[in-house]
Formats: C-alpha cells, structure tokens, sequence
C-alpha cells in the first residue's frame, strides 16, 4: 500500500509574515555586529623622542608616586590600595578570582606576587618592595603571562656561576598550541583604513615582520583588503569591545591573538616613536611617555604566531619594555620558539643551539576578542528568530 502524503499549502499572508520575520532577523543581526566592531583612534607618530612636544612627555614618575604608599607592604597588613595590585594581577592571569577585591594583603596576594617576582626575576620576597613596584608600573603587553594557573615564565637568567647561555628555553605558546596551518605559509596582513596610517608608519611593521620571516619558512604581504586579510592591524583607544580595554598612555601598550584569529590591536594614546634608538636606562628620556613603535610590533606578532611571554629578559616575547627604549633583535628564546612551531627558513644560518623547553604545558593566554559578546550575541538573535517564526 502506498502512503500518501499532503504538504501544507502557504498562502500569501503567511509567506509575507515570514519574509517581515527575516527581514527584522537580518536587521537586529546588523545592528548588533555594528555594535561589536571596535571603534579605531587616531594615533599619535612622531619620527623620534625629541620631536614630541614637551606637554606630551608625562614622567612615568607619576605611576610611581601612586603606588609609593605600598612600598613594603607584606602579607597581614591592609591598606588602601592593594585591590588595585590585585586587579592587576588578575589581569595577567595571577589571579583567577572575579569576586570584588580588597584591600587586604592576603594569602592570594602574597602567592600572586612571587609568582610573578620570579617571571621577571626578581627576588621571590613575596613583599612590594621597590623593584617589584618599579617593575609594575612599566608599560608591558596586554596578554597575560599565566592562562588556567600555568606558566612556564619561570626566571630567565641562568643560576649564580653558569654560564651566560642558558640551555633551558623560557619561550611558551599559546593553549593547545595554535599555529597557522600548514598549507599556509604566506600571510596577509592590513591596516584599519581609518586610521589612515602613512607609508613610512606601515614600513615600521613590514621591518617587523621581515624579523620573523628571516627565521621561519612563513612571508608576510601586504594586502589593502583589510576584512580578508589574515592580520588586521588597527590603532584603537579606550574599550573597544575585544574585552581588553586600553588605559592611556604608558599601561597596556597593545595586545595580538593567537592563530588564526590575526588580530593585532594597538594604543593609540600612546606616543609612538617611527625612528627610535637605545637608549640607557639611566637617560632621562628613559622615564618618560615614548614607545617604541617596531619593538612593539615584532613583539606583537610573536603572539600572532602562536608565541607566549618568555622571562628572558632580552628576549622579544619578554611582556615588558622600558619608556624609550628599543628592542627589535629576535633572541635565541624567541627563534628557537618560533621554530619549534613553523621549522627553520631555509637560508637562515642563525645559532643552531638547542634549546629545552621550561615545561611541555602550553601558557600563554590572548585577550578574549570579545569571544562570550560574539557568542552571546549570536545565541541571542538566533533565539530571537525562533521566536518570531513561532
């Protein structure tokens, strides 16, 4: 016996009505990707430190004067203060507490802080004392050094009467270690158009990209279609729905995703320098609101590739890097790092030093690029839409 079966026949109304539905579906779906897209900042150049105007020199003195009341400040004591350390190091992944932060120097505190002492090798007193505080208040990263509790930024200088070479690496990744795919090797990379950004700025990150592409088998071009490309660049200011917002001048320099999402994001309160050079720690431009903006850009794309923070301190994945100066050479840290996710270039003849890595766990964490807003947002419209074709 055969079934026989009827569809149900839509009249004019009822595919009107459901056309009306897409119709706003597709709308509110616009509205809220208009929503998400970041907002960019006009950024401030200048060919090299004498050229900014003496008004937009502001001492990093400031930052220390703040934090001061701190200085010796030790596990049982309370002052007024302490919960802005500790949102600083919940920032970069010390601590995992979202809960409202106090004043009170506590056990968490206390393990934060010598955790990251020793990430940047310093003495593990488990005290603000004044290289601790000093090296807070340094312009740095904004990718946290430790994801999910683990780290391998584990004190990067070699033991008292080693040798200077060390042969443990401190370069980490990413979780689960991405990486761009294999089939992929020559990436694209553009610039936000509006920030209208001038050849000579653009050279600044075609030399930073070279640094990397002289060691490993990947190139990097050009491209003036800003949405297909693999890298976006952009200068961008305050909040700018990624949920890593910017904080002005000499905090949170910029901040890249790990492969393949390609987004590298910028300050553009910062006072960028085009053309910089070394400059000693003890100059008086040393203290002063100037970023190198090459030494941030091949330090960036570090993290584009797949590369987390190292502790080596003159390494390029180190977080920190002092006002004024200038750090663009790739380290052995670095390049063995990089290797060890893409292989060697062919025609390099580098250091050929095999490197141990600290820990096999992968560490390093990138700024959440709006992910919970992105799915949230989707999940939301899609509900919404089920509800209007019900």
């Amino acid at each position: 016996m055969k079934l026989k079966y009827h569809l149900p026949l839509f009249n004019r109304e009822v595919v009107s009505k459901f056309l009306m539905r897409i119709h706003l579906f597709i709308a509110i779906l616009f509205v809220l990707t208009l929503s998400s897209v970041p907002s960019p900042a006009s950024a401030h150049f200048f060919p090299n430190i004498s050229s900014i105007p003496s008004s937009l020199l502001k001492p990093n003195a400031t930052a220390w004067d703040s934090f001061q009341k701190l200085l010796g400040c030790h596990s049982g004591q309370k002052v007024d203060g302490l919960a802005k350390i500790k949102k600083y190091f919940h920032n970069f992944g010390y601590i995992d507490s979202l809960s409202n932060f106090t004043d009170d120097f506590d056990d968490i505190l206390e393990s934060a802080l010598k955790t990251y002492q020793q990430n940047f090798n310093l003495n593990t007193t488990g005290v603000l004392d004044a290289p601790t505080i000093q090296h807070i208040i340094k312009p740095r990263c904004g990718n946290a050094d430790i994801v999910n509790g683990t780290t391998t930024m584990n004190s990067g200088k070699p033991p008292a009467g080693s040798p200077t070479m060390h042969t443990v690496a401190h370069y980490s990744f990413f979780p689960d270690r991405p990486r761009w795919p294999a089939n992929k090797r020559d990436l694209t990379y553009a610039f936000l158009p509006q920030n209208g950004l001038t050849d000579t700025i653009k050279g600044v990150f075609s030399r930073a990209f070279d640094r990397w592409s002289e060691v490993t088998p990947l190139t990097f071009t050009e491209t003036a279609s800003f949405q297909s490309a693999d890298i976006k660049i952009g200068f961008f200011a305050g909040d700018h729905n990624d949920g890593e917002p910017f904080d002005g001048p000499m905090g949170t320099l910029a901040h890249a995703f790990s492969p393949p999402a390609g987004h590298f994001h910028l300050d553009g309160d910062e006072n960028w320098v085009i053309d910089g050079q070394p400059i000693d720690d003890g100059n008086f431009f040393s203290i002063l609101s100037a970023v190198d903006l090459e030494s941030v850009a091949v330090h960036e794309i570090g993290h584009l590739l797949g590369l987390g923070h190292s502790s080596v301190e003159d390494a390029i994945m180190y977080p920190s890097l002092g006002a004024g100066t200038r750090r663009v050479e790739l380290a052995n840290d670095d390049i063995q790092g990089v290797q060890e996710l893409y292989g060697s270039n062919p025609n390099f003849t580098g250091p050929s030093t095999v490197l141990t890595p600290s820990q096999e766990n992968d560490t390093n964490g990138a700024p959440k690029l709006g992910s919970f807003r992105w799915v949230h947002g989707f999940l939301l419209v899609v509900g919404m839409f089920f509800v209007f074709v019900h």
